[in-house]
């Protein structure tokens, strides 16, 4: 199971993010947060059901609910967000990969904005990212699989501060209006024209070999089994454990 812990090392990176121990308040203190984080860990790795859950995380109903508090209040992501605030903005590449959804997500409450399409492989989730020049993530987001990948490209780069970068995408995010937001912003885009357009733009071939590096990332997200295939019937919770598992990428 240690496999899946953080270090000791990594552990001093994440724990000054983590809400404090004594709150002032009368009670009982929480349970020790690293060996929750590490039980969380274990479940995003495996994709297994939580009550499989290794009796040496606690009671698995503890560890859960510590994972719903934490990806309700933001502590997830406030973690992620401090450990990619030193990102590398010289290049930015962009692109989505679709997540097979798993049949367990059927129940419960239906939404209408839910990510979830149906395509003729079944129900799949897409999920948007933005990673830095060493491939390292910056931002994420979900949709239907049947979505086309330029309808959510200029909402996803609104979430990042894109001036001065290159942004590297595959011809999908080569429409007129993703083009002129990223110049807009004060950005170059290095983005292959479809081969139908009538004026094409000059790219810089060489240069746009570096987009395997968004294409590498999706390869690590794919480590943790519970991101390869999607259990959880809520976007809030599968994209908790997206960036979960960014945390244990950016921890290596």
């Amino acid at each position: 199971m240690k496999r899946y812990e953080l270090t000791k090392e990594q552990w001093e990176r994440v724990k000054a993010v983590l809400p404090p121990l004594k709150t002032g308040k009368r009670g009982r203190l929480r349970k020790d947060d690293r060996n929750m984080l590490n039980g969380i860990l274990w479940i995003a790795r495996n994709g297994a059901q939580w009550w499989e859950l290794p009796e040496a995380y606690g009671p698995w109903q503890s560890v859960y609910a510590r994972f719903a508090k934490w990806r309700d209040d933001g502590t997830l992501r406030a973690i992620f967000r401090t450990l990619s605030a030193d990102a590398d903005m010289e290049n930015l590449g962009l692109d989505s990969i679709c997540i097979k959804v798993h049949e367990s997500t059927n129940g419960g409450e239906k939404t209408a904005d839910k990510a979830v399409g149906r395509t003729k492989g079944g129900l799949n989730t897409k999920l948007h990212a933005i990673v830095d020049g060493l491939g390292n993530p910056v931002e994420f987001m979900l949709s239907a699989e049947n979505d086309h990948d330029s309808l959510h490209a200029v909402e996803l780069l609104e979430q990042v501060e894109i001036s001065g970068s290159n942004v590297l995408a595959d011809r999908a995010y080569g429409a007129k209006t993703i083009r002129a937001y990223i110049s807009g912003r004060g950005a170059s885009y290095v983005i292959p024209p479809q081969r139908n357009v009538s004026e094409p733009w000059p790219v810089d071939w060489w240069f746009y070999k570096e987009r395997h590096l968004v294409e590498c990332f999706f390869q690590k997200l794919k480590w943790f089994r519970r991101i390869a295939t999607r259990y959880d019937k809520l976007d809030v919770s599968f994209l908790a454990f997206v960036y979960l598992a960014s945390i244990a990428i950016l921890l290596i």
